[in-house]
């Protein structure tokens, strides 16, 4: 007999995301290797991991518009297939400039998180969203643990084996979404207004009036808290190998240890840290994790201080993100969320895209602890938004 959990749409959709990030896990330790093997110098592997990003930036409103039209079931199952081709293509790419057209398409293939999270929005008590919102990144922090660990595995059988493997459990993941996964959003809750959000329109969600300041304010500290942990993740493992001289299985290691505070993080103490003082000051209790893990990882000395902090930033990382998402799905309509979800995402993977390339050119130039301390300045700026926001939100 199947559990509640395995049937309920909620289950479901977390074994959904969890199965997509255990592909994109398997494939981003591997992908700047497999690059070089094409000749790929660190500019140019700089750029491979950005134009994901971008290209979220670009489709993510687009997929939650269109899921606020014809329904959250399909933009999902588009996106999962489109991912499962992309990563064969990885695996079969003769160069450079095909791996990077394939990164670029994995990149519109997966902007489709937002749509995600509006599914949970619709199948979700207000009460209840950001132990939703956590489940899912529950499921990124599992994914990011599991998948880095397979593509270790496979890497033994030459660099194209991850990348099938990828291709491999991301298709089976659609055709399970395909007979499991129901639709969340019935005909009568829909949008007949089909128009994607232009950059444009992306920019007036930030700055225009027609927003409300206090979505407007949440916009932005999510794009801060996005572009501070992406300066930190995106240098890491240079900053690994100048500092401590970690291997490639060291660094896979830490990936793993991070993965798996997120994912504690986000499974078991988003929902009791809501319930018990608010989404709003969980996530400011987040954010000061974060600063404080950044500032203690930038000064270890030794391994048990720098376990120590990068659990601390990973801790906030896991706190963070699900209580921000929620707030920001609080302050759309049922026929709204794929819009107000999917502009939220693409300001993120704007973060996402420009945090590496910042976090780089510190890393280059004003020294090796400037990714993590920037990364701790920037949450600090992400949590005085929130008190900003004191009265306006719970």
């Amino acid at each position: 007999m199947r559990s509640p959990a395995a049937r309920s749409p909620l289950g479901i959709v977390f074994l959904t995301v969890f199965l997509d990030l255990v592909g994109f896990g398997i494939v981003i330790p591997l992908l700047p290797l497999y690059a070089q093997r094409y000749g790929a110098g660190a500019v140019a592997v700089a750029w491979l991991l950005a134009v994901y990003s971008l290209m979220q930036f670009l489709f993510a409103p687009a997929w939650g518009r269109l899921s606020d039209r014809v329904g959250r079931r399909p933009v999902l199952l588009v996106g999962l297939f489109g991912s499962a081709a992309t990563y064969l293509a990885f695996g079969m790419a003769g160069s450079f400039p095909l791996l990077f057209v394939a990164r670029a398409l994995n990149g519109a293939a997966g902007a489709n998180i937002g749509v995600a999270q509006a599914y949970v929005a619709d199948v979700t008590r207000p009460e209840e969203r950001a132990r939703g919102m956590g489940m899912i990144g529950a499921a990124f922090g599992l994914g990011f643990i599991v998948g880095p660990a397979i593509g270790g595995v496979m890497s033994r059988w030459g660099f194209q084996a991850p990348f099938l493997c990828a291709a491999a459990i991301t298709f089976a993941n659609a055709a399970l979404a395909v007979f499991r996964l129901p639709e969340s959003l019935p005909p009568e809750r829909r949008t007949d207004r089909p128009r994607a959000l232009t950059l444009t329109d992306r920019v007036r969600a930030l700055f225009g009036r027609e927003t409300a300041g206090r979505l407007r304010a949440l916009y932005l500290c999510g794009f801060l808290f996005i572009l501070g942990s992406a300066a930190f993740e995106g240098t890491f493992s240079l900053w690994a190998d100048a500092r401590w001289h970690m291997g490639r299985h060291d660094v896979a290691f830490f990936f793993v240890y991070l993965g798996a505070v997120v994912a504690i993080a986000q499974g078991g103490l988003v929902g009791p840290l809501v319930r018990r003082i608010g989404e709003r000051r969980t996530a400011l209790l987040g954010l000061a994790s974060v600063a404080a893990g950044g500032v203690l990882a930038a000064e270890a000395t030794s391994w048990p201080v720098l376990f120590a902090g990068l659990g601390m930033l990973a801790l906030g990382q896991g706190v963070a993100s699900p209580s921000i998402s929620s707030l920001v799905s609080r302050q759309g309509s049922p026929a709204e969320q794929g819009r107000v979800l999917g502009i939220f995402q693409s300001l993120s993977a704007l973060g996402r895209a420009a945090g590496p390339v910042a976090g780089g050119v510190a890393l280059a130039h004003v020294g090796l602890a400037a990714p993590f301390l920037s990364a701790s300045a920037v949450s600090v700026a992400a949590a005085v938004v929130l008190l900003a926001l004191a009265g306006v939100l719970a």
